[in-house]
């Protein structure tokens, strides 16, 4: 049946469950599965549901929109939101809040099919600082780059570094994200566990040797703690997208998902702090 998932690598590239799985990939002529992708935070804003449904491996990239689900969001604490459709394929909350430490519940309802899932919010844990330091690459001189006296400009490179004290004895899981100038950049995102390192003060680099930061550019760090299935999301991600480049991998098929139904994609409620450097 093999039908392809490139939808989950163009999304965030986002408790265990019974529903956590690995789904073989497919490339030939099937049915569509839907796919989504939907969070909440513990920001002060509305959360999205986005639906899509899969392609075939000879179609184009693009994916149709799933409309007209029932979208709902409840928490443990008895609140409960069915979203709105604002626009095709997207399902927005107008009054769900997110809070640290509360379990969320997914539910869509799809010609008729139902698909849920569960995640829980971790406590936000705060950055302690962000570095960026500037190093710089001058590229070889004389015919075919060796030798010396080369008048090539150095070109600087930024690494940008996270600094986080993690919480003792409880299981963590982040992912961080790099913005420069408000603008994100998804090519560099880091996921890290605590595991070898429970309650020990974290560094981690976001990004190395950087070439497009420049000085006085504005750049953000964004923490999200997030639940293990979701990190599992994430590292499995990470595998597919080595194996789709021509990497090895063990990773035999589509990332992991907390969705149940054969739905592909993820559902995660985390909690998120951030920090800004400038760079030198």
């Amino acid at each position: 049946m093999n039908r392809i998932i490139f939808s989950l690598l163009l999304m965030a590239c986002c408790v265990f469950t019974a529903c956590t799985k690995v789904i073989n990939v497919d490339l030939n002529s099937a049915n569509p599965d839907i796919v989504v992708d939907a969070e909440v935070t513990d920001s002060v804003t509305s959360y999205t549901v986005n639906l899509t449904q899969t392609v075939n491996f000879s179609d184009n990239n693009i994916f149709p929109v799933v409309n007209g689900a029932t979208v709902v969001i409840r928490d443990n604490a008895g609140n409960s939101e069915t979203l709105a459709e604002t626009s095709p394929g997207n399902y927005i909350t107008s009054h769900l809040q997110g809070v640290d430490g509360r379990t969320y519940y997914l539910s869509i309802t799809s010609n008729g099919k139902k698909y849920t899932a569960t995640s829980t919010m971790p406590y936000g844990v705060a950055l302690d600082s962000v570095i960026a330091d500037t190093t710089s690459h001058r590229g070889g001189g004389g015919f075919g780059g060796h030798g010396g006296g080369s008048t090539t400009p150095a070109v600087p490179n930024v690494t940008v570094r996270a600094v986080f004290t993690d919480p003792k004895g409880v299981a963590n899981y982040y992912r961080l994200i790099e913005y420069v100038n408000r603008v994100p950049n998804y090519n560099n995102i880091a996921i890290v566990s605590d595991q070898g390192q429970d309650g020990s003060q974290i560094t981690e680099n976001v990004v190395r040797r950087d070439t497009s930061i420049h000085a006085g550019d504005t750049v953000k760090v964004v923490l999200e703690s997030i639940d293990a299935n979701v990190y599992e999301y994430y590292r499995t991600l990470k595998q597919v997208t080595k194996a789709q480049n021509g990497i090895q991998t063990t990773v035999p098929g589509n990332p992991t998902t907390n969705l149940s139904n054969n739905a592909l994609g993820f559902f995660s409620a985390y909690a998120v702090r951030s920090k800004y450097v400038i760079a030198p």
